[in-house]
């Protein structure tokens, strides 16, 4: 399955699911990002961590390995 961490800039992708449990899945969905959410992928950092991403009209940080564990379509 395809996660955010493997979108490409200028992607817009769905979010189809979120793993991982507990502190670290609220805290993503805290941000927005919940199933049927759009993310457009805006920027990535010159070392590939953060990914810059826009999110229910606003812009977003978010580390690669949170990254992986959104899947998307």
């Amino acid at each position: 399955m395809k996660t955010l961490r493997d979108a490409k800039v200028g992607e817009t992708v769905r979010v189809v699911r979120l793993q991982g449990a507990g502190a670290v899945k609220r805290r993503i969905m805290d941000m927005g990002i919940t199933r049927g959410a759009e993310i457009h992928v805006r920027k990535l950092a010159p070392l590939g961590d953060p990914i810059e991403v826009t999110v229910r009209d606003y812009e977003l940080s978010i580390r690669k390995a949170d990254a992986g564990m959104i899947e998307v379509e």
